[in-house]
Protein backbone atom coordinates (compact mmCIF):
# COMPACT_ATOMS: atom_id res chain seq x y z
CA UNK A 1 0.00 0.00 0.00
CA UNK A 2 1.23 3.47 -0.87
CA UNK A 3 1.10 6.45 -3.11
CA UNK A 4 1.85 5.90 -7.11
CA UNK A 5 5.58 5.84 -7.79
CA UNK A 6 6.31 4.77 -3.71
CA UNK A 7 7.90 1.61 -4.91
CA UNK A 8 4.91 -1.34 -4.50
CA UNK A 9 5.51 -3.35 -7.55
CA UNK A 10 9.33 -3.28 -6.94
CA UNK A 11 8.36 -4.37 -3.22
CA UNK A 12 6.22 -7.21 -4.52
CA UNK A 13 8.23 -8.37 -7.82
CA UNK A 14 11.90 -6.89 -7.63
CA UNK A 15 13.48 -5.32 -10.31
CA UNK A 16 11.42 -5.99 -13.84
CA UNK A 17 12.97 -6.63 -17.23
CA UNK A 18 13.14 -3.19 -19.14
CA UNK A 19 10.30 -3.56 -21.96
CA UNK A 20 7.92 -6.58 -20.99
CA UNK A 21 7.60 -5.95 -17.17
CA UNK A 22 8.59 -9.58 -16.68
CA UNK A 23 10.14 -9.42 -13.51
CA UNK A 24 14.02 -10.78 -13.57
CA UNK A 25 14.84 -13.33 -10.65
CA UNK A 26 18.43 -13.08 -11.47
CA UNK A 27 19.68 -11.03 -8.72
CA UNK A 28 19.21 -13.38 -5.16
CA UNK A 29 18.98 -9.98 -3.31
CA UNK A 30 17.11 -7.92 -4.97
CA UNK A 31 14.44 -10.42 -5.24
CA UNK A 32 10.68 -9.10 -4.29
CA UNK A 33 8.20 -10.43 -1.74
CA UNK A 34 6.25 -12.82 -4.46
CA UNK A 35 9.45 -15.06 -5.91
CA UNK A 36 10.28 -15.14 -2.22
CA UNK A 37 7.12 -16.37 -0.69
CA UNK A 38 6.76 -18.73 -3.60
CA UNK A 39 10.43 -20.31 -3.15
CA UNK A 40 9.41 -20.40 0.54
CA UNK A 41 6.70 -22.40 -0.09
CA UNK A 42 8.19 -25.65 -2.42
CA UNK A 43 11.08 -25.31 -0.08
CA UNK A 44 8.86 -26.34 2.61
CA UNK A 45 6.49 -28.91 0.69
CA UNK A 46 10.08 -30.80 -0.81
CA UNK A 47 10.39 -31.37 3.33
CA UNK A 48 6.89 -33.26 2.87
CA UNK A 49 5.95 -36.73 1.56
CA UNK A 50 5.27 -36.82 -1.90
CA UNK A 51 1.98 -36.00 -3.45
CA UNK A 52 0.72 -34.81 -0.12
CA UNK A 53 0.65 -31.72 -1.50
CA UNK A 54 -0.05 -29.86 -4.53
CA UNK A 55 0.00 -26.12 -5.85
CA UNK A 56 -2.45 -24.03 -8.19
CA UNK A 57 -1.85 -20.86 -9.26
CA UNK A 58 -4.18 -17.75 -10.20
CA UNK A 59 -3.59 -14.59 -11.17
CA UNK A 60 -5.67 -11.26 -11.90
CA UNK A 61 -5.83 -7.83 -11.80
CA UNK A 62 -9.04 -5.45 -10.50
CA UNK A 63 -9.18 -2.51 -13.21
CA UNK A 64 -11.81 -0.25 -12.98
CA UNK A 65 -13.82 -2.19 -10.57
CA UNK A 66 -13.81 -5.45 -12.55
CA UNK A 67 -11.71 -8.60 -12.20
CA UNK A 68 -9.68 -9.96 -15.02
CA UNK A 69 -8.73 -13.19 -15.54
CA UNK A 70 -4.84 -12.39 -16.62
CA UNK A 71 -4.48 -16.51 -17.32
CA UNK A 72 -7.69 -17.15 -19.58
CA UNK A 73 -6.97 -18.10 -22.96
CA UNK A 74 -9.39 -17.39 -26.01
CA UNK A 75 -10.32 -20.36 -28.86
CA UNK A 76 -6.95 -19.68 -30.42
CA UNK A 77 -4.63 -20.00 -27.17
CA UNK A 78 -4.04 -16.18 -27.29
CA UNK A 79 -4.01 -14.92 -23.78
CA UNK A 80 -6.61 -12.47 -23.30
CA UNK A 81 -7.84 -10.59 -19.98
CA UNK A 82 -10.64 -12.44 -19.45
CA UNK A 83 -13.61 -10.53 -17.07
CA UNK A 84 -14.74 -12.37 -14.00
CA UNK A 85 -17.20 -11.88 -10.97
CA UNK A 86 -16.84 -12.63 -7.35
CA UNK A 87 -19.36 -13.91 -5.39
CA UNK A 88 -19.86 -15.62 -1.72
CA UNK A 89 -20.94 -18.92 -1.23
CA UNK A 90 -23.03 -20.86 0.77
CA UNK A 91 -19.99 -21.36 3.41
CA UNK A 92 -19.34 -17.67 3.36
CA UNK A 93 -16.25 -17.82 1.32
CA UNK A 94 -15.15 -15.44 -1.72
CA UNK A 95 -15.12 -17.35 -5.01
CA UNK A 96 -14.67 -16.59 -8.57
CA UNK A 97 -16.58 -18.84 -10.68
CA UNK A 98 -14.86 -19.82 -13.74
CA UNK A 99 -11.60 -18.57 -12.67
CA UNK A 100 -8.01 -20.47 -14.11
CA UNK A 101 -6.32 -22.23 -12.27
CA UNK A 102 -2.98 -23.65 -13.46
CA UNK A 103 -1.01 -26.64 -11.33
CA UNK A 104 2.28 -25.86 -10.64
CA UNK A 105 5.43 -27.89 -9.51
CA UNK A 106 8.06 -25.91 -8.46
CA UNK A 107 8.52 -22.11 -8.11
CA UNK A 108 10.02 -21.76 -11.71
CA UNK A 109 6.95 -22.92 -13.60
CA UNK A 110 5.01 -20.45 -10.94
CA UNK A 111 7.00 -17.60 -11.45
CA UNK A 112 6.59 -17.99 -15.84
CA UNK A 113 3.02 -18.04 -15.17
CA UNK A 114 2.88 -15.02 -13.30
CA UNK A 115 5.36 -13.30 -15.90
CA UNK A 116 2.59 -13.93 -18.46
CA UNK A 117 -0.18 -12.56 -16.34
CA UNK A 118 2.31 -9.04 -15.88
CA UNK A 119 2.31 -8.51 -19.49
CA UNK A 120 -1.20 -7.94 -19.21
CA UNK A 121 -1.44 -5.73 -16.56
CA UNK A 122 -2.52 -2.04 -17.53
CA UNK A 123 0.02 0.50 -17.33
CA UNK A 124 -0.66 4.50 -17.94
CA UNK A 125 2.47 6.94 -18.05
CA UNK A 126 1.78 9.89 -15.65
CA UNK A 127 2.88 13.01 -14.54
CA UNK A 128 4.51 11.34 -11.64
CA UNK A 129 5.29 7.93 -12.49
CA UNK A 130 6.12 6.31 -15.81
CA UNK A 131 5.01 3.07 -15.82
CA UNK A 132 2.10 3.09 -13.28
CA UNK A 133 0.14 0.39 -12.77
CA UNK A 134 -3.69 1.23 -13.36
CA UNK A 135 -4.61 -2.29 -11.48
CA UNK A 136 -4.37 -3.89 -8.38
CA UNK A 137 -2.59 -7.48 -9.08
CA UNK A 138 -3.92 -10.30 -6.81
CA UNK A 139 -1.47 -13.52 -7.31
CA UNK A 140 -3.16 -16.44 -5.48
CA UNK A 141 -1.70 -19.88 -4.23
CA UNK A 142 -3.76 -22.44 -3.56
CA UNK A 143 -2.17 -25.52 -1.60
CA UNK A 144 -3.77 -28.43 -1.30
CA UNK A 145 -3.26 -30.67 1.89
CA UNK A 146 -3.85 -34.54 1.86
CA UNK A 147 -4.76 -35.21 5.74
CA UNK A 148 -5.28 -38.58 7.29
CA UNK A 149 -7.33 -39.49 9.76
CA UNK A 150 -9.33 -37.32 12.09
CA UNK A 151 -6.79 -34.22 13.49
CA UNK A 152 -5.47 -32.15 11.33
CA UNK A 153 -2.22 -33.47 12.51
CA UNK A 154 -0.13 -35.59 10.43
CA UNK A 155 2.00 -38.93 12.41
CA UNK A 156 4.73 -40.27 11.28
CA UNK A 157 2.72 -43.89 10.46
CA UNK A 158 0.12 -41.63 8.62
CA UNK A 159 2.80 -40.31 6.16
CA UNK A 160 3.95 -43.56 5.66
CA UNK A 161 0.32 -44.84 4.78
CA UNK A 162 0.24 -41.97 2.59
CA UNK A 163 2.85 -42.86 0.96
CA UNK A 164 1.69 -46.20 0.20
CA UNK A 165 -1.14 -44.93 -0.76
CA UNK A 166 -0.30 -42.69 -3.41
CA UNK A 167 -1.16 -44.97 -5.77
CA UNK A 168 -4.35 -46.25 -4.83
CA UNK A 169 -5.94 -42.94 -4.51
CA UNK A 170 -4.68 -40.78 -7.42
CA UNK A 171 -8.36 -40.18 -8.73
CA UNK A 172 -8.43 -37.84 -6.16
CA UNK A 173 -5.28 -35.82 -7.38
CA UNK A 174 -5.37 -33.36 -10.01
CA UNK A 175 -4.58 -34.77 -13.88
CA UNK A 176 -1.02 -33.38 -13.86
CA UNK A 177 0.00 -34.88 -10.73
CA UNK A 178 -1.81 -38.18 -11.56
CA UNK A 179 0.23 -38.07 -14.89
CA UNK A 180 3.59 -38.72 -12.95
CA UNK A 181 2.98 -41.19 -11.28
CA UNK A 182 3.74 -44.89 -12.24
CA UNK A 183 0.24 -47.01 -13.28
CA UNK A 184 -0.09 -48.90 -10.08
CA UNK A 185 -0.39 -52.79 -10.04
CA UNK A 186 -3.73 -54.31 -10.11
CA UNK A 187 -5.02 -56.33 -7.17
CA UNK A 188 -7.56 -55.75 -4.44
CA UNK A 189 -6.94 -53.18 -2.07
CA UNK A 190 -5.99 -54.37 1.82
CA UNK A 191 -8.65 -53.64 4.61
CA UNK A 192 -5.80 -51.40 6.01
CA UNK A 193 -5.71 -49.55 2.95
CA UNK A 194 -9.62 -48.95 2.03
CA UNK A 195 -9.75 -47.45 5.50
CA UNK A 196 -7.04 -44.74 5.18
CA UNK A 197 -8.28 -43.95 1.94
CA UNK A 198 -11.78 -43.46 4.03
CA UNK A 199 -9.87 -41.12 6.45
CA UNK A 200 -8.57 -38.69 3.93
CA UNK A 201 -9.36 -35.37 3.85
CA UNK A 202 -8.24 -32.56 1.34
CA UNK A 203 -7.35 -29.25 3.05
CA UNK A 204 -7.88 -25.89 0.83
CA UNK A 205 -5.32 -22.84 2.00
CA UNK A 206 -5.26 -19.58 0.28
CA UNK A 207 -1.77 -17.01 0.30
CA UNK A 208 -2.79 -13.93 -1.66
CA UNK A 209 0.18 -11.92 -2.48
CA UNK A 210 -1.25 -8.48 -3.89
CA UNK A 211 0.18 -5.09 -5.44
CA UNK A 212 -2.10 -2.34 -5.25
CA UNK A 213 -2.28 0.42 -6.94
CA UNK A 214 -0.85 3.50 -5.88
CA UNK A 215 -3.39 5.97 -4.24
CA UNK A 216 -3.21 9.31 -7.01
CA UNK A 217 -3.60 13.28 -6.74
CA UNK A 218 -4.81 14.20 -9.99
CA UNK A 219 -3.20 17.76 -9.38
CA UNK A 220 0.12 16.47 -9.61
CA UNK A 221 -0.23 13.54 -11.75
CA UNK A 222 -1.95 15.26 -14.66
CA UNK A 223 -4.01 12.35 -15.61
CA UNK A 224 -6.86 13.18 -18.29
CA UNK A 225 -9.77 11.55 -19.54
CA UNK A 226 -9.83 7.66 -19.57
CA UNK A 227 -6.53 7.60 -17.07
CA UNK A 228 -8.37 9.84 -14.75
CA UNK A 229 -11.44 7.42 -14.79
CA UNK A 230 -9.21 4.49 -13.59
CA UNK A 231 -7.63 7.07 -11.01
CA UNK A 232 -11.02 7.55 -9.86
CA UNK A 233 -11.82 3.92 -9.21
CA UNK A 234 -7.83 3.42 -7.88
CA UNK A 235 -8.93 5.76 -5.03
CA UNK A 236 -12.19 4.65 -4.81
CA UNK A 237 -11.31 0.62 -3.72
CA UNK A 238 -8.54 2.08 -1.42
CA UNK A 239 -10.94 4.06 0.56
CA UNK A 240 -13.01 1.22 0.51
CA UNK A 241 -9.75 -1.32 1.97
CA UNK A 242 -9.34 0.91 4.26
CA UNK A 243 -13.20 1.35 5.90
CA UNK A 244 -12.77 -2.28 5.75
CA UNK A 245 -9.57 -2.57 7.65
CA UNK A 246 -11.00 -0.07 10.19
CA UNK A 247 -14.36 -1.48 10.50
CA UNK A 248 -12.08 -4.56 11.45
CA UNK A 249 -9.59 -3.02 13.85
CA UNK A 250 -12.58 -1.92 15.67
CA UNK A 251 -14.67 -4.94 15.34
CA UNK A 252 -17.61 -3.18 13.79
CA UNK A 253 -20.42 -5.94 13.54
CA UNK A 254 -20.86 -4.77 10.20
CA UNK A 255 -17.70 -4.98 7.58
CA UNK A 256 -18.50 -3.60 4.50
CA UNK A 257 -16.28 -6.19 2.01
CA UNK A 258 -19.35 -5.72 -1.05
CA UNK A 259 -18.12 -1.88 -1.30
CA UNK A 260 -15.37 -2.67 -3.93
CA UNK A 261 -14.57 -5.77 -5.86
CA UNK A 262 -11.27 -5.53 -4.25
CA UNK A 263 -12.27 -6.04 -0.99
CA UNK A 264 -14.98 -8.82 -2.31
CA UNK A 265 -12.35 -10.75 -3.77
CA UNK A 266 -9.99 -10.41 -0.77
CA UNK A 267 -12.71 -10.97 2.13
CA UNK A 268 -10.97 -14.59 3.24
CA UNK A 269 -7.58 -13.12 3.24
CA UNK A 270 -8.11 -10.10 5.29
CA UNK A 271 -10.95 -10.77 7.86
CA UNK A 272 -12.09 -14.21 9.36
CA UNK A 273 -9.34 -16.22 10.88
CA UNK A 274 -6.84 -15.43 8.16
CA UNK A 275 -3.21 -13.45 9.08
CA UNK A 276 -2.46 -10.02 7.05
CA UNK A 277 0.46 -7.90 6.52
CA UNK A 278 0.33 -4.77 4.93
CA UNK A 279 3.50 -2.95 3.91
CA UNK A 280 3.31 0.63 3.30
CA UNK A 281 5.78 2.18 0.82
CA UNK A 282 6.15 6.22 1.73
CA UNK A 283 7.21 8.46 -0.04
CA UNK A 284 9.42 11.56 0.67
CA UNK A 285 7.57 14.75 0.59
CA UNK A 286 8.84 17.57 -1.63
CA UNK A 287 9.17 19.70 1.25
Amino acid sequence: YGQTGSGKTYTMLGPQLEGNFAFSTEDESELGIIPRATQEVFRLISEKPPGSYWVEVSVVEVYNNEIFDLLAKDSYGKVLGIKRDVVTTREGKSDVPLLTHEIVENASEFLHLVNKGLQLRVRHPTLVHAHSSRSHLVVTLTITTVVFGDSFGTSWEDEQTSQRLNKEVSCTFPQKMRDNKSSSSSGASSPVQLEATEKMKQVKTRLQLVDLAGSECVGMSGVTGAALRETSFINRSLSALADVLGAIAEQRSHVPYRNSKLTHLLQDSVGGDAKLLVMLCISPGQK
